[in-house]
């Protein structure tokens, strides 16, 4: 099993995990490869190290950024470290698990149920669905606040 680091054209890193590089080459070319955050197709791999797992192994201890010298500044790491960009997508999609659990999907309906809470003729309760930008503009206009959240993939069908 190897377990490659990819990245989408939107910037977002996650790890993908197949029987072989030619595995995933197959299934990128095929369109079966999309980032769990946006859904977006374009992925490129990531230069990664291969990592032995072995008995009483451990984490390398980061290394401390070195001290201002006399000499000037020290010299800065070649690229931000992953670890912000990962607790932010992580936090992310607890937030868009959050608004899953507490929403009706009421799907293309949605303009119509929007309008129908707001106007009092339902009670009030949290919805999501889909929405044109025009339909969205229409609603603004209204007095009607919406927001739209890009759906992960993998959240968009029923969970196992």
């Amino acid at each position: 099993m190897k377990v490659l680091n990819l990245r989408c054209a939107h910037q977002h890193v996650f790890e993908g995990w197949f029987a072989s590089v030619d595995d995933f080459q197959s299934q990128s070319d095929r369109g079966l490869v999309e980032c769990p955050l946006c859904a977006n197709a374009s992925i490129t791999r990531l230069p990664s190290a291969p990592r032995l797992n072995l008995s009483g192994a451990r984490e390398p201890e980061p290394r401390p950024l070195a001290e201002t010298s006399a000499d000037g500044p020290a010299a800065q790491p070649s690229s931000p470290s992953p670890a912000p960009a990962a607790a932010m997508q992580a936090r992310w999609l607890q937030a868009v698990q959050q608004v899953l659990r507490n929403t009706e999907d009421v799907g293309e309906r949605f303009p119509e149920e929007a309008r129908r809470i707001h106007y009092g003729e339902t009670e009030h309760r949290g919805i999501r669905g889909q929405a044109s930008p025009q339909e969205r503009a229409a609603l603004a206009e209204e007095g009607i606040d919406v927001m739209p959240l890009p759906m992960p993939a993998a959240l968009k069908g029923t969970a196992h």
